[in-house]
Parts: structure tokens; C-alpha cells; sequence
């Protein structure tokens, strides 16, 4: 049973019996996406993507027909300043133009614990695909107490990047080639 309510939380799904993958789309106003770097060995910086979209569809008597998808657009990061983003948007980094997006397509899940799994996906970004693992904990699968007990479930997830794997290398060793990934994200099941 544990394990059944564990593999819903981590791919957006509820608690209750499906008879089939069940259709779950992200609160884009309560999921982020926060990295930090290490800047010169002085400090630790940090940016976060916001605002957006992704859907999960899950299967409760088959975990592993569920899926995750999230497209991130590239141009919604924040950094908390205006020259920095400019940078990041620049050659050196994403090169990005209005419309490019950071996607995440989930392969495949492997419960670890009462609350924790690894969920396993494809990470495309700057034009290049990459198999990551996010190592992710159940928050909470519950009725929404705002949304008339619309079933909810949210997770946070961590992984660590290597920058120069998706072509931006600029800087690097003395700016950290690995970015530290840091996931918050909450899902609604579809009406």
C-alpha cells in the first residue's frame, strides 16, 4: 500500500483507485525551478524559473506507465539582475530567443522509500538531451482545502547539472560547472 500511495504522490497522482493513467496539470503559480553555482569560490548564487506548464499522467495499478512532462521557457528565468540575465540569454550561455524552452520528459520511476523515489527523464536544453535522475520526496496528496477538495499532490526533487554538457561551458572551472537543481512543484488533477 505504501508503495502504491508513494508512486501517486511522486507523479502528481492521488490517492484513490484509477482504472487507467489519470490526467494531473501543474499549478504554474506554486511550482519552481531553483539552481545555484558556485560564483569564483566567493558565493553562492542563484537563479529560479517560475509560471511554468506541464501535465503527469499516472497509473496507479502500473507506476511505471506513468509519466511527468514540464516546458520551461527559457526567457522566464530570474536571476535578480537585469545583467546577469541578459548574460545567461547571451552566446556564452543559452543563446535563447523568445519561444526556446528547458523541457523535462520522465523514462521512467523507481521507488526508494515510504516517500522518496527516483524519477528518471530526458532534460533537453541549449539544443542538447541528457538522461537525468531527480531524487525526489513526497510532500503532501491530499484534497485541496482552496479548490473545493480538487484531488492535489506536490513534491520537491534535487539534481545537479553539468553546464558544460549542454554547451555552456563559459567561465568554467572558476565559475562552477555544476549547478545544483532544486524542484518544487504542485499538480491538480484535471477536470
Amino acid at each position: 500500500m505504501k508503495y502504491m500511495v508513494m508512486a501517486a504522490a511522486l507523479t502528481m497522482g492521488a490517492t484513490g483507485a484509477f482504472a487507467a493513467p489519470e490526467k494531473y496539470t501543474l499549478d504554474p503559480s506554486h511550482s519552481q525551478v531553483i539552481f545555484s553555482y558556485d560564483h569564483l569560490g566567493f558565493s553562492t548564487t542563484y537563479g529560479m524559473f517560475s509560471g511554468f506548464e506541464g501535465e503527469i499522467m499516472f497509473d496507479q495499478d502500473d507506476p511505471a506507465n506513468s509519466s511527468v512532462n514540464v516546458a520551461i521557457p527559457v526567457r522566464s528565468m530570474l536571476t535578480g539582475w537585469e545583467k546577469r540575465f541578459e548574460h545567461f540569454m547571451s552566446e556564452d550561455f543559452f543563446g535563447a530567443v523568445e519561444g526556446d524552452m528547458v523541457t523535462f520528459t520522465s523514462t521512467g520511476i523507481e521507488v526508494t522509500g515510504d516517500t522518496t523515489a527516483d524519477i528518471t527523464g530526458d532534460l533537453t536544453m541549449n539544443g542538447v538531451t541528457k538522461s537525468v535522475v531527480l531524487a525526489a520526496e513526497l510532500n503532501k496528496s491530499d484534497g485541496h482545502p482552496m479548490k473545493d477538495g480538487q484531488a492535489w499532490a506536490g513534491f520537491d526533487a534535487t539534481t545537479t547539472l553539468k553546464r558544460s554538457e549542454y554547451g555552456m561551458d563559459f567561465a568554467v572551472p572558476a565559475v562552477s560547472d555544476e549547478v545544483a537543481v532544486t524542484i518544487s512543484i504542485e499538480a491538480g488533477k484535471a477536470e
